[in-house]
């Protein structure tokens, strides 16, 4: 038996980090249950140091959807085979999961002018969950156009409106 779950997922950051004092950032993630039926939301609050970037708020969301989609396998009686597809709107958080993760462990996390990764921490940590949920059926990474994920980055926007901001 195989069992799909959909899960769209979304991050976002106000002052778009960069050692910008006062930056803040959201994750989140929804549960698609079937067209125009959404099973359950989640969001999260970026860490505040380091600043939070779009990158980090992108490759979080991206962590979120792995670990939802990891606390829905445990939750199930039985074991099907799992098929899990993200959809999101970021190539950057895609590029890292499918294919530049790749090309970073043979090259010792050095990026193409030989410096360390940016939010290799992150990387590592989506990494681990994805191979967690491919070891129990399949990660397909779907790139999705912005106004597609309006829902998601709604999810985000009220997190990140809950947030105090400091200056």
């Amino acid at each position: 038996m195989v069992y799909g779950i959909n899960l769209y997922a979304d991050g976002g950051c106000r002052g778009n980090g960069n050692g910008q004092p006062g930056a803040i950032g959201a994750a989140a993630v929804l549960f698609k249950k079937r067209p125009g039926r959404w099973r359950s939301k989640h969001s999260v609050a970026l860490p505040r140091n380091p600043p939070p970037t779009n990158q980090c708020a992108e490759l979080t969301a991206v962590i979120l959807a792995l670990s939802k989609a990891l606390e829905e396998y445990d939750k199930m009686l039985t074991q099907p085979r799992f098929d899990v597809t993200i959809h999101v709107d970021s190539k950057y958080a895609i590029g890292c999961m499918t294919e530049w993760i790749h090309k970073w462990r043979r090259n010792g996390w050095t990026n193409q002018r030989g410096e360390p990764v940016a939010n290799r921490d992150l990387i590592m940590k989506a990494s681990a969950l994805d191979q967690r949920l491919k070891q129990l059926g399949s990660v397909y990474y779907q790139w999705i156009p912005r106004d597609e994920n309006w829902r998601a980055d709604q999810l985000c926007n009220e997190n990140m409106d809950r947030q105090p901001i400091y200056i």
